[in-house]
């Protein structure tokens, strides 16, 4: 390939980034809002099995339960308590 045809190649291969980053900009930024809240809720489950034995509370420490709280907040926090209570 001459250098013509490169430049062609690279103008196209950037136009078509751009185009797709514009068409899943919204499906890539919540995406990235889950991932970093499962990151808080995994954090948030960390500091819980630091002090759950002084409170007698286990939760376990999984990507599971970092979603549901990650996704859900507080009450994510409240349901996984209340399931880990009733089961």
């Amino acid at each position: 390939m001459d250098l013509g045809q490169t430049v062609i190649l690279i103008l196209l291969l950037v136009f078509f980034a751009v185009a797709l980053l514009r068409i899943f900009r919204a499906p890539l930024r919540l995406a990235c809002r889950v991932l970093a809240n499962t990151a808080l809720g995994f954090g948030a489950l960390w500091v819980m099995q630091l002090a759950g034995p002084a409170l007698g509370v286990h939760l376990g420490l999984n990507f599971w339960n970092a979603l549901v709280i990650g996704v859900l907040g507080l009450p994510g926090f409240v349901l996984l308590l209340l399931t880990e209570w009733v089961l």
